[in-house]
């Protein structure tokens, strides 16, 4: 099969190879700015900022920044929920050529801690009712900017009745901000000048953590000029232009929602309408309220607004493009999808490695459960994981990507950085770990993952993380984690544990209840099941295979 099979499906007037931008992130807002200083960039919660108001923010935030002490090349997390302070941060950060290190909300202390020594940051952005546990991680209070996610709002949101229930005593809670640290208010009413900084493309620009098989989460370097390359390829395949208004409601902490939804977005001059939080009828209203054109998603999210008790109210007329990736789109939900609304679900793959997507399905020409066709620029192969040998149209493999949209290496490993590139025809190749193949047109297809990592509605958990936190606790004497099929996450995360002597009464809530403790939601284990003893190799080595194939098995 020749490697541009998929070329027949392409896009019309969509070049196949893009080169990357030579100017940093950063810019793209300033250039949207002057183009369109009085259209909307953000609308949060009812509040429109512009895109002027928006490059006056981060200019503001950034010479706080620089104020601080904040230089080139210095790491800084941020830590938010979708909300405006996340964005200004970002571009804030960028513009002194600093790095953005991206940070779950939903991690907790012994998450947190790993990302502060890992990283050696030397800032943390984040909201009021996270602080407590960047305290507890060992971040001074000192190296906090702290802010509250509804004081972006005149008077808060105690004037906003159509929210979710919950959302206004979460918005407005009053919770202490950590003696010592910032404020965002003081930040963003910084009257010092901005310095000059020079920063291009070769400047590393995202320090986004991701795991692999063994150990703690690992950094991926992204330049600007990997991350530009996926923006601008973004805006070109899905025709984006600054009339899009779209709904940004997957996590901005996550590679697809930062590169796809708020850089592509912005880049483009289009609004970004932004929810810190998924609930399907307040994100349907926000859809026909503000005529939004295009939503980036999990298929999750489809599932459950299709479910809602109010669905035929939903007016979905606007919608010209929906779509996502990190999971599988279940054939029957897009069947329905396209029956009800006339919208047909497009499906892409990426990883953090990848700057998002890699591949992604033509418009015109797509495919249902399917990772799509190599992207703009983007060279994608199938080889044997053992002997590396390509392997032809219909064969299962490894996959393998090559293009400017992949990252540098991790952070501080060059071992797990040469361990994760191969040479294939004197091209430098990224191993993805994902099994898969092509078929005849080149469109791909993922079958299994070589990597253990669990897909619950489109978060990644590693077993080896969660496994590394759980053997903290005192009651557990061995742990091996594994997926477990699941109707709605697809994946949901399983642990088989093993009790400690003395430790005989340790029951599966209250193991879940300290794992809620001391993980974030979305990696504790959602079911148990205790063991007397775990298969173990002739090296001594837990078989996790053999309890995956058990579970496999057993649904």
């Amino acid at each position: 099969m020749s490697p541009r099979a998929h070329y027949k499906f392409w896009p019309a007037r969509v070049p196949h190879a893009i080169e990357p931008p030579a100017t940093a992130l950063h810019d793209n807002l300033l250039v949207s700015a002057r183009r369109f200083p009085h259209r909307p960039a953000l609308v949060f919660l009812g509040q429109v900022t512009t895109y002027a108001e928006l490059a006056g923010h981060v200019e503001r935030v950034a010479a706080w920044l620089a104020q601080r002490g904040i230089a080139k090349g210095q790491r800084v997390l941020v830590g938010l929920q979708n909300c405006p302070q996340l964005v200004i941060a970002h571009y804030a950060i960028l513009c002194l050529g600093a790095v953005v290190v991206p940070v779950n909300p939903m991690n907790r202390a012994a998450e947190l801690k790993h990302l502060i020594e890992d990283s050696g940051a030397v800032l943390a952005v984040t909201s009021a009712d996270l602080s407590a546990e960047w305290l507890a991680a060992g971040m001074a209070a000192r190296d906090l900017l702290v802010t509250r996610l509804g004081e972006v709002l005149p008077g808060g949101c105690a004037d906003n009745p159509g929210l979710p229930a919950g959302w206004v005593d979460w918005l407005n809670a009053d919770v202490a901000l950590p003696a010592g640290s910032t404020p965002w208010g003081e930040a963003l009413a910084c009257a010092a000048s901005l310095p000059a900084v020079d920063v291009g493309a070769e400047d590393l620009a995202l320090l986004p953590y991701t795991s692999g098989t063994t150990g703690n989460p690992k950094g991926c370097m992204h330049k600007h000029r990997s991350l530009q390359h996926n923006v601008v390829a973004g805006g070109l395949w899905a025709n984006v232009c600054h009339e899009d208004v779209v709904l940004g409601v997957v996590p901005m902490f996550h590679i697809t929602g930062m590169v796809v939804v708020m850089h592509g977005t912005l880049a483009a001059g289009a609004a970004l309408v932004l929810m810190p939080r998924w609930q399907r009828e307040y994100a349907a209203r926000l859809i026909a309220e503000h005529r939004v054109t295009r939503w980036t998603n999990i298929p999750t999210m489809v599932i459950d607004l299709l479910a809602s008790p109010q669905v035929d109210s939903f007016d979905m007329s606007s919608m010209v493009s929906i779509g996502g990736g990190g999971a599988a789109m279940p054939q029957a939900v897009a069947e329905r999808l396209l029956s009800r609304w006339g919208l047909r679900y497009m499906e892409g793959y990426g990883l953090t490695e990848t700057a998002a997507p890699s591949h992604s399905n033509p418009y015109d020409a797509p495919k249902q459960q399917c990772l799509g066709v190599p992207y703009l620029s983007c060279d994608a192969r199938v080889i044997d994981p053992d002997t590396q040998r390509e392997l032809p149209a219909g064969e299962a493999g490894e996959i393998i990507v090559s293009g400017p949209m992949v990252f540098d290496g991790y952070w501080g490993r060059p071992d797990a950085t040469a361990a994760a590139f191969i040479e294939v025809g004197g091209r430098r190749f990224f191993r993805t770990g994902d099994i898969g193949y092509v078929d005849a047109d080149g469109y791909f297809f993922m079958t299994d993952r070589l990597k253990r990592m669990i897909n619950a509605s489109g978060f990644k958990v590693w077993p080896s993380e969660v496994e590394n936190l759980m053997h903290a606790h005192p009651g557990l004497a061995e742990v091996c984690v594994i997926a477990a099929p699941d109707a709605y996450r697809g994946e949901t995360v399983k642990a088989v544990a093993v009790r400690r002597t003395g430790h005989e009464a340790l029951t599966e809530s209250e193991l879940r209840d300290w794992c809620r403790a001391h993980m974030a939601a979305y990696k504790v284990p959602a079911r148990i099941e205790f063991v007397d003893s775990l298969p173990k190799s002739g090296a001594g080595k837990v078989m996790w295979r053999t309890l995956q194939e058990r579970e496999r098995t057993k649904a």
